[in-house]
């Protein structure tokens, strides 16, 4: 090869091992795999979900079906961030048999011309399937159009097909009391949708503060509010939300849309949810209380101006005595004394509104003083 070659010294880490592995592995050499592989394991015990999908061979969409459903257990990140995939978990995945041919069957999702060709059914046939709750969708996205598109997996569809119960379904008409609920507009693909999420998020953890959060999620701010009044309590509860998907910009047709899908509207489902989160709540509480801001102790506040006045009263009193002039005990502390020299009392009326009121019986002895 011709011209200059540019060779640059990279530190051997947790990437570079993981180069190394696919380097053994496209070389044929088993040894030195499996010692790049202990390698990686050391530098690198948890991966991110991109790098643990894109080691397993899936598509980002595939893998996180693949986490929803089970197939792929996840691990909360010690930094605070995104769960990610212990490298254990990625070898028990890989030694499973069939990989991935088998993981990406259990994870294949169809809509709804697809789901209908693999049931051998008409379109119409499906979405009335799906209507009734017969079938269950897994995912939904919104199209450029803001349609709603349902998902399912191919799996559960093809164990309907083979199931003979089902088999007047595929075939024959329609009973009538399944035709009157449809007619009446029943459609149940967003609240089992919903059945469904809230059961992968009730797996993803164990901490009964986020569990709350998880049904939480499904319901109304307003009705969350009810069933949790306390506002510490849900703003700490808050804190556990599972992560939404985002649909279109905030506000937007688009978002308004998904937000209705992942809000239940049925009464009983309400309902359901509801006493869910009670209880849920009753646990979190037992196991561990909701943080709460720790008053701080009220500091006396000390007039900076008492002092300088206890100091001129002091000196008036004094002034008083060397003059010869008697003075009741209870008006030694008072400035406003009307036989005080001009100058004082001028000093002091300003803090005449701080001092008690000239009560009568004062006045009545300062007269009788007076007159003798």
């Amino acid at each position: 090869m011709s011209g200059n070659t540019i060779t640059q010294s990279v530190t051997p880490g947790a990437n570079t091992a993981a180069d190394l592995v696919n380097a053994t592995v496209v070389g044929a050499n088993p040894a030195a795999a499996t010692a790049a592989r202990q390698t990686l394991a050391q530098t690198r015990p948890t991966l991110a979900q991109s790098r643990a999908s894109r080691e397993l061979g899936l598509k980002r969409g595939e893998f996180d079906l693949a986490v929803r459903l089970g197939c792929i257990r996840t691990v909360p990140d010690e930094g605070g961030g995104g769960r990610r995939v212990a490298r254990a978990e990625i070898d028990r995945v890989m030694s499973e048999d069939g990989f991935p041919d088998g993981l990406k069957k259990r994870v294949k999702a169809v809509g709804t011309s697809e789901g209908a060709a693999l049931m051998d059914v008409t379109a119409a046939r499906f979405t009335r399937f799906a209507r009734l709750g017969f079938v269950v969708p897994v995912k939904f996205y919104l199209n450029r159009y803001r349609a709603v598109v349902w998902l399912y997996l191919a799996e559960e569809l093809r164990q309907f097909t083979e199931t003979e119960e089902n088999a007047p379904l595929l075939n024959g008409r329609t009973p009538e009391g399944l035709r009157d609920q449809l007619d009446a507009g029943l459609d149940l693909r967003a609240r089992n949708w919903r059945g469904r999420h809230v059961g992968f998020l009730l797996r993803q953890t164990e901490d009964p503060w986020a569990r709350a959060a998880a049904v939480a999620s499904l319901l109304d701010p307003a009705q969350v509010a009810e069933i949790v009044a306390d506002p510490y309590e849900r703003a700490y509860m808050n804190r556990f939300g599972p992560e939404q998907t985002t649909h279109g910009a905030p506000d937007s047709p688009a978002a308004h849309i998904a937000a209705r899908i992942m809000t239940a509207e049925d009464p009983d489902e309400i309902g359901w949810l509801r006493s869910d989160l009670a209880n849920t709540l009753q646990e979190a509480r037992a196991h561990r209380r909701a943080p709460r801001p720790t008053p701080k102790p009220l500091t006396p506040v000390v007039s900076r101006e008492r002092p300088r006045l206890i100091e001129e009263r002091l000196r008036l009193v004094e002034r008083r005595r060397e003059s010869g002039d008697e003075l009741h005990p209870t008006e030694a502390l008072r400035p406003g004394d009307p036989r005080q020299p001009t100058g004082v009392r001028q000093q002091t009326e300003v803090r005449q509104t701080v001092d008690e009121p000239e009560r009568p019986h004062r006045l009545l002895g300062w007269l009788r003083r007076r007159n003798h």
